[in-house]
C-alpha cells in the first residue's frame, strides 16, 4: 500500500530518517567517548527503544513511571526517572522498580528526599540518586552554587546514595536562533562544571553527570564533563528543531498525513487533523519563531492558522494548488505530542507503507489505579 492510501489522519514515520538520526546521535557519542541514555518519553514505544539500543545506547531516561515500568518488563534495566518522586504513590513504584533494577531517581528537595528514604529504609532497600541541577530553565533543580551544601544536608539519608548530578537545559527552546542555542548549551556545561568543582572540593564522589536536549546536544557532546547524554526528540525532530536551525526536513522523521475536506472561502481550506492530532504547541517554554501549527511539506505559503479538536484551519496564497480530497503532509511543531496521541505510528520507506510501531508506555499503560484501591 502506498502511504497516501492510508485513511486520514494518521501520524507517519520514515523509517529510513528514523535510522538516520537514531545512527547520527549515537554515532556523536561514540566519538566523544559518551554515554546515550535518550530521553524516551519523545516516542514511549519500546520498539523505538530497542533500536537505539541496538545502535549503542546503553540506557534510557524516563518521563514518567509507566515508562520506567515498561523498560524493566521488557528487560531493560538502565534506566533513570527524570523527577522527583513525592506521593506515596509513586515512591512505592519506585521500591518496587529498585527490587528489580539498580533504578536512579533525582533529588531536588529534602522533603521528598525524606520521604523516599524512610519507605527505602521500611523496605530494606538503598536507591541511588542523582541531585538536579538548574542551568537556566528554572523550573527543577538547585542553584549549582549550592551543591555541596545541598548534598551535605541530604547525606544523613542512608538509604539514598548518591551518585552525581544531572539537569537539562531545556530554557533552549525559548531560542530564536543557532546563537541561543549554543548560548544555553554553555549554560548547560557551566553549571554542571560549577556544581562538580564543589561537590569535589567537598569530598563528593561523582560518578554521574548527565544532561542533555536535542537542541544543545551538538555542542555539550564535546563537554570533558558530561558522560551522559540525555536528548529525547532526535528520533523524530520537528518543526521546533528546524527553527532552531538543529535539523533539517530532511531529518525530520514523523509526519501527519491529513486530507483537505473543505474551502468555505478563497484562501482558506479545512483539513481533518485537528488539536487531538497535532497537539497546541508553538514551542515547550514559548518559541516566537513558530509560525502556526505545522509545516506543510511541498507547499510552500501555506500555513495552518487554527485548529478545533478535529480539524484545522489553513491560510494558503493566491497561487496555491490546494483543492479538496488533497492529501498533506505535516511537520509537527513538537513531534512528541502527536506520538503521544496516537496508539500506533504508521512506518514507511519512501511512498509505500511497512508496517507500525506500537505506542505502548502512554499514561496507565503498566499501572492501574483501580486495582490498588
Amino acid at each position: 500500500m502506498k502511504k497516501n492510501n492510508l485513511p486520514t489522519p494518521v501520524i507517519l514515520v520514515d523509517q529510513e530518517i528514523l535510522n538516520h538520526n537514531i545512527k547520527k546521535y549515537q554515532t556523536a557519542c561514540d566519538h566523544h567517548k559518551k554515554q546515550l541514555w535518550p530521553m524516551i518519553k519523545t516516542h514511549k514505544s519500546t520498539s523505538i527503544a530497542k533500536m537505539q539500543l541496538q545502535a549503542g545506547a546503553t540506557g534510557f531516561l524516563c518521563g514518567t513511571l509507566d515508562e520506567c515500568e515498561m523498560l524493566v518488563n521488557t528487560g531493560i534495566t538502565n534506566i533513570m526517572y527524570a523527577y522527583p518522586v513525592a506521593t506515596q504513590t509513586s515512591i512505592n513504584r519506585i521500591i518496587e522498580l529498585r527490587k528489580k533494577c539498580p533504578i536512579i531517581v533525582r533529588i531536588d528537595g529534602l522533603e521528598s528526599a525524606k520521604s523516599l528514604n524512610d519507605a527505602a529504609k521500611m523496605a530494606e532497600v538503598v536507591i541511588d540518586y542523582t541531585i538536579i541541577i538548574n542551568s537556566g530553565l528554572n523550573r527543577l533543580g538547585i542553584n549549582p552554587k549550592q551543591a555541596a551544601q545541598f548534598a551535605q544536608a541530604i547525606k544523613s539519608y542512608e538509604n539514598l546514595k548518591f551518585k552525581g548530578i544531572s539537569t537539562h537545559p531545556g530554557h533552549v527552546y525559548a531560542a530564536t536562533e543557532a546563537s541561543d542555542v549554543i548560548k544555553c548549551a554553555m549554560q548547560e556545561v557551566e553549571a554542571l562544571q560549577i556544581a562538580t568543582d564543589l561537590l569535589r572540593a567537598d569530598n563528593f564522589e561523582i560518578e554521574l553527570i548527565t544532561s542533555g536536549s536535542t537542541p544543545t546536544f551538538s555542542t555539550a557532546v564535546t563537554d570533558h564533563n558530561i558522560g551522559i547524554f540525555h536528548p529525547g526528540n532526535y528520533v523524530f525532530h520537528d518543526a521546533i528543531q528546524m527553527a532552531l536551525d538543529v535539523a533539517k526536513e530532511s531529518e525530520c522523521a514523523l509526519t501527519i498525513l491529513a486530507s483537505v475536506i473543505s474551502n468555505p472561502e478563497p484562501g482558506i481550506f479545512i483539513i481533518d487533523a485537528g488539536s487531538k492530532t497535532l497537539g497546541l504547541d508553538k514551542g515547550a517554554h514559548g518559541n516566537t519563531s513558530i509560525k502556526g501549527y505545522g509545516i506543510i511539506k511541498q507547499h510552500p505559503g501555506s500555513e495552518i492558522i487554527s485548529l478545533s479538536e478535529e480539524v484545522g484551519k489553513i491560510s494558503v496564497s493566491i497561487n496555491s494548488a490546494l483543492s479538496v480530497g488533497d492529501k498533506i503532509e505535516i511537520i509537527p511543531n513538537h513531534a512528541c505530542v502527536p506520538a503521544n496521541l496516537t496508539s500506533r505510528l504508521i512506518t514507511h520507506q519512501a511512498e509505500k507503507v511497512t508496517g507500525d510501531i506500537e505506542i505502548d508506555m502512554r499514561g496507565n499503560s503498566q499501572y492501574d489505579p483501580i486495582k490498588h484501591l
